[in-house]
């Protein structure tokens, strides 16, 4: 499997991420759709990752910086023919290993609470992810849960 930046140029890519709009759309309610459309995903403060598996692609992940040491991983996605090959936690670790590079101390999430989302929090909670409160601009919603995971504890300077 090889993981990537991806410019989001490639018509593959786009495809896929608009037809995980639409899946997100079609399962859960639209004031709770919270995953970001192509051109909110080239933000500056986002770094998106695609996943490829003999020259097809598998999956997708990214990682919005809310500060300088606060991520929030966006745009999780498994094409149907490469779920449970170890896509979702390549792309996990990836972007947990991106994030300790870039020293953020927490790494967070928001995914939704309809059946669908259920292999999500499992592969969440069994890379150290716990449930937490809402974070950054996200409120309170019963079709959302929050997940978040501490990186690095920070000591005070002396």
């Amino acid at each position: 499997m090889e993981i990537r930046i991806d410019d989001l140029s490639g018509k593959e890519i786009q495809q896929f991420l608009l037809n995980h709009l639409s899946n997100m759309h079609e399962i859960s309610p639209p004031e709770s759709v919270h995953a970001l459309d192509i051109s909110a995903l080239r933000a500056p403060d986002v770094t998106i990752w695609s996943a490829w598996i003999e020259g097809e692609l598998a999956g997708c992940g990214a990682l919005k910086q809310l500060s300088n040491n606060h991520g929030e991983i966006k745009s999780m996605r498994t094409a149907e023919k490469f779920i449970r090959r170890g896509v979702a936690a390549n792309l996990l670790a990836h972007i947990l290993q991106e994030s300790r590079r870039r020293q953020y101390a927490r790494l967070s999430l928001e995914t939704g609470t309809e059946p669908e989302f259920q292999p999500a929090h499992r592969l969440y909670e069994r890379f150290g992810f716990e449930a937490c409160a809402p974070f950054a601009d996200y409120v309170e919603d019963p079709n959302s849960i929050f997940y978040t995971r501490v990186l690095q504890q920070f000591s005070p300077a002396l």
